[in-house]
């Protein structure tokens, strides 16, 4: 489930890497302590972390890197170089994941005290190597990392599935989605059912969506399940306060050729790799303010008085009022 590319230990960041960063932010987070916004730390600009990544990818296959370190015989470490550095990785023979658990730089024709060879030497010849390998830290960070990419890589396949639907039916029809859970062997984790209909009466013309989601009886009450919601959601048209909702369905209304429109423009998203982005509403609404309670906070959506379901994320104060939801509040008794 993790992706065996190497990754530095928070060891080897704080201590080792104390020079040539290419963005003095990764340390100030390091300094503070604000090690989830260091996210993923495969990715962080430094040349020997990115050389790391260059040997050890995904497919072992493809491993490249100069050899075995000789002097390190309690552990084994495979050595790569970028220029100066040199770094030591260790692979986790459970998990598979690759460490760079060691970085320093190549001194003095290897004579000098702090050169990388001789400190592996050193910490060899002391019977204390394990004090490099990767912490209960370092083990909850890869695991966040690792659920949020699955996440990532899941509403991208979302994505992928809804635009596949409405390249059938845009013109009009219905389609079965399947949706299965993120973490891989879960199975099915819920089933979108999508209809287009195509309304040519005299005076009205419009392209009608609805849609149905349904989760398996296991995941009813998921919290991913809001996350498919609004994924499906803005997948189709954003943003998604726009749809009206009635339980677990949800419909809009296009004009004649919207959704063979959406479909140019999704598949856009998807031939980059890239989740299309959520669109902030254009008008505040009116809702109860005990819903509101908490709901800032922890992301969750409340209904106006127009019906519409948003998750309260922006200043009210700046937009103007939803005209359906002032319309209703003047007809309430005071």
């Amino acid at each position: 489930m993790h992706n065996r590319r190497a990754r530095p230990t928070l060891r080897v960041l704080l201590e080792d890497l104390t020079s040539e960063w290419g963005s003095p932010h990764p340390r100030r987070a390091l300094a503070d302590g604000r090690l989830d916004e260091l996210h993923p730390l495969s990715e962080l600009p430094h040349p020997i972390v990115a050389k790391a990544v260059d040997s050890f990818g995904s497919i072992t296959a493809q491993d490249n890197y100069v050899g075995p370190i000789a002097s390190a015989t309690q552990l084994r470490l495979l050595e790569i170089k970028n220029s100066q550095w040199r770094g030591g990785v260790w692979q986790d023979p459970t998990s598979g994941v690759c460490w760079l658990i060691v970085a320093g730089l190549a001194k003095g024709n290897h004579q000098d005290r702090d050169d990388f060879y001789k400190t592996i030497e050193r910490e060899n010849d002391a019977g204390d190597l394990s004090q490099w390998l990767p912490t209960d830290e370092d083990t909850r960070l890869l695991k966040q990392e690792t659920a949020a990419r699955l996440r990532t890589e899941w509403e991208l396949e979302v994505q992928r599935l809804v635009l596949s639907a409405l390249r059938e039916i845009h013109a009009g029809g219905a389609h079965r989605i399947k949706i299965d859970h993120p973490v891989p062997g879960n199975g099915t984790f819920a089933h979108v059912d999508l209809t287009v209909a195509t309304v040519r009466d005299d005076g009205y013309e419009a392209d009608e969506i609805e849609l149905e989601i349904t989760p398996t009886d296991r995941f009813a009450g998921s919290a991913l399940l809001w996350q498919l919601t609004i994924r499906v959601l803005i997948s189709i048209d954003p943003p998604e306060q726009g749809w009206d909702r009635f339980g677990n369905t949800y419909s809009n209304i296009g004009e004649p050729g919207a959704w063979q429109a959406r479909v140019d423009e999704l598949g856009e998203f998807v031939a980059a790799g890239d989740l299309s982005v959520s669109e902030p509403g254009s008008t505040s609404h009116y809702t109860h303010r005990q819903h509101l309670a908490g709901k800032t906070i922890n992301g969750a959506a409340v209904r106006a008085l127009c019906g519409s379901y948003f998750v309260p994320t922006q200043d009210h104060e700046s937009m103007p009022a939803c005209p359906t939801c002032a319309e209703r509040l003047a007809e309430l008794p005071e």
